[in-house]
């Protein structure tokens, strides 16, 4: 999330009520969990485990919970709760706007577009030429949709993202930021959801094609020319390339990267990174020839154990 102007780090620290280590001048220009951060970013740790990935990153300032060596050209913010105080500054900048009208006027919908009956259009969404949005579709705030795009009944695109930090208390809800952007000739089929990005974008790439009831998670960036079919799942902050398939119910964790190419037959399971141009089956999934042959030799098993 880009703040609407920089802000010094003591401007930010003074809103939290926090101390600071470093120039009081530092720039703070915008504000991202770990997975989205760039230069003049803001990012948030809470645990010894993330601290070298959290000083090491491209963000310029951390927010977190003891105070270390600071590197060089970043400041640090000291919080007893860096998570409550990220989720402070995030609810600041960029608070819930209530809306009681199906179409919000901050919404910007092309006139060639077409918004069908019942469907709900969200604060500053972008709709682009000859786009099309069917009845009880959501779009909620921040979205953008690219020209000749389609949105099936019943989808909801830009919800919270599926983000907790657990608490003795209970889990605590991560504020949710960010915003999904869906490119030029995409379609999206009946009853999917689309989660927004934590604090950065949830990406569709430009002719990609998404089946009925498909989830994706907040942070995802799905490259051109996809296709998942009907019940796929895909986690938070997964790199899918251009040219993937995934056929039906394929799920896949969070975290990892698909290649160009990749084809993921259907009820596969991805756990871990797939390599280009190559067909994958199984849960855990595997080059789609060994899996085969592991299927093959599992067959032969119950006779083999006959013969002891």
């Amino acid at each position: 999330m880009k703040l609407s102007r920089n802000y010094t780090v003591k401007e930010i620290a003074d809103l939290i009520g926090c101390s600071f280590v470093g120039n009081e001048n530092h720039v703070v220009s915008g504000i991202n969990e770990i997975h989205k951060v760039v230069v003049g970013d803001l990012v948030f740790v809470d645990h010894p485990k993330y601290y070298d990935k959290a000083l090491n990153s491209a963000a310029t300032t951390i927010l977190i919970d003891k105070e270390v060596d600071c590197p060089a050209g970043k400041a640090l913010i000291v919080s007893a709760a860096p998570f409550d105080d990220y989720n402070k500054l995030t609810r600041h900048f960029s608070p819930i706007i209530e809306q009681t009208q199906a179409i919000s006027n901050t919404s910007k919908i092309d006139e060639t577009a077409i918004v069908y009956p019942n469907a709900f259009v969200g604060n500053n969404v972008t709709i682009g030429k000859n786009s099309r949005i069917y009845p009880g579709a959501v779009i909620l705030d921040r979205t953008i949709i690219g020209d000749n795009v389609v949105i099936g009944p019943n989808t909801t695109i830009g919800f919270n993202a599926f983000y907790y930090k657990k608490k003795p208390s209970g889990y605590d809800r991560m504020h949710t930021c960010g915003w999904v952007h869906i490119h030029d000739n995409v379609e999206i089929g009946a009853n999917c959801t689309i989660d927004a990005g934590v604090s950065g974008n949830t990406e569709i790439g430009a002719g990609t094609k998404i089946d009925n009831m498909v989830h994706i998670g907040h942070d995802t960036v799905i490259g051109k020319e996809c296709l998942f079919a009907a019940n796929v799942g895909i986690a938070g902050c997964v790199i899918i390339k251009d040219k993937v398939t995934f056929w039906g119910q394929v799920g896949c964790a969070a975290n990892v990267v698909i290649n160009d190419g990749v084809t993921v037959l259907a009820q596969s399971g991805i756990g871990k990174d797939l390599e280009a141009g190559k067909t994958y089956f199984g849960s855990p999934c595997g080059e789609v020839k060994a899996k085969f042959r592991e299927v093959a030799a599992l067959k032969k098993l119950p006779d083999l154990l006959n013969r002891l």
